[in-house]
């Protein structure tokens, strides 16, 4: 969705909104005293997935910090430990004995 500018006729206040085409027309109507003004090109704002852009230097990276850390956030999220440490760190979830998902990663929701 692109970032619009607008100005408030009556006090001269300028800011911007994050709209839809549609949802701009419709505010623009709703919003009489209101006018778009171009400043900039307008700014697109979409989804990224994380994974398509790594190269492989920073997956290895991020292997390397799994494989020393294999009970954080970061090692549920990327996998690479055992099958017998994935149960381990099951079992202790279930118990309540360790914090899971602390960390959010853009483009790697669940």
């Amino acid at each position: 969705m692109p970032l619009y500018d607008f100005e408030d006729t009556e006090t001269g206040e300028q800011f911007t909104e994050l709209l839809s085409l549609s949802n701009r027309v419709k505010f623009l109507e709703l919003n009489p005293q209101l006018k778009q003004i171009i400043t900039r090109a307008p700014s697109l704002v979409s989804g990224t997935n994380m994974e398509a852009k790594m190269d492989d230097g920073w997956k290895e990276n991020l292997s390397r910090i799994v494989e020393a850390n294999p009970n954080s956030a970061l090692a549920d999220k990327i996998g690479g430990r055992s099958t017998k440490q994935a149960k381990l760190n099951a079992a202790a979830d279930k118990a309540g004995l360790r914090k899971s998902g602390q960390y959010k990663f853009p483009g790697w929701d669940e």
